[in-house]
């Protein structure tokens, strides 16, 4: 998943939201020099991504954009997800709850900013001037984070064959969403009981 569904999968948890966000930038015995809360963040961001990646649903969606992808469409799939997360209104109503859910996200981050790693303090800084987190209900948005992504990628110089092949197969994976994150949802909650 990216970044919006571990924000929204921290449920109200300021440390866990914390950890969640800023995992792929704490890499191993670094783990060590953040709080407990952090730290179960930190794992708990590892566990969903581990299930994401596991998941039969996620393996089919990653199919679909992988002629175009190869080994970076699970990467794609998460951004995907995070777009039909953004417009599911069984978990933001509407968009002034999307907004405020995205807003309150920056607040609590910014005031745990001066314990980012060096990656993720700039990038959070991209983040939250450009409303990532909102933004990806859009498909506007979700076109420009795949151009970011193939960005940064190594062996991808063009997003756009992805970004066809999402616009070309919305329907099919949409339904990869609604039949996946409820099973990651419940697995989430399950894992912070």
């Amino acid at each position: 998943m990216n970044y919006l569904a571990h924000a929204h999968l921290s449920f109200d948890r300021e440390e866990i939201l914390v950890g969640n966000m800023i995992s792929d930038f704490v890499k191993g015995k670094k783990q060590f020099d953040y709080s407990l809360g952090i730290r179960a963040g930190i794992n708990m961001h590892r566990a969903i991504d581990a299930y994401t990646d596991q998941h039969a649903v996620t393996k089919e969606a990653k199919k679909i954009l992988s002629p175009a992808l190869g080994l970076y469409a699970g990467a794609f799939i998460d951004i995907v997800y995070d777009h039909f997360l953004a417009i599911d209104t069984l978990e933001f109503a509407n968009d002034n709850y999307l907004n405020a859910f995205t807003l309150k996200t920056y607040e609590v981050l910014e005031k745990h900013s001066a314990i980012f790693p060096e990656r993720f303090q700039l990038l959070f800084g991209h983040m939250q001037k450009n409303n990532w987190l909102y933004h990806y209900q859009f498909i506007w948005g979700i076109e420009k984070s795949f151009g970011g992504l193939a960005h940064r990628a190594v062996y991808l110089n063009d997003a756009q064959p992805a970004f066809k092949l999402f616009e070309e197969n919305y329907p099919a994976l949409k339904e990869c969403y609604g039949n996946f994150f409820p099973d990651l949802k419940k697995f989430c909650i399950d894992y912070l009981s």
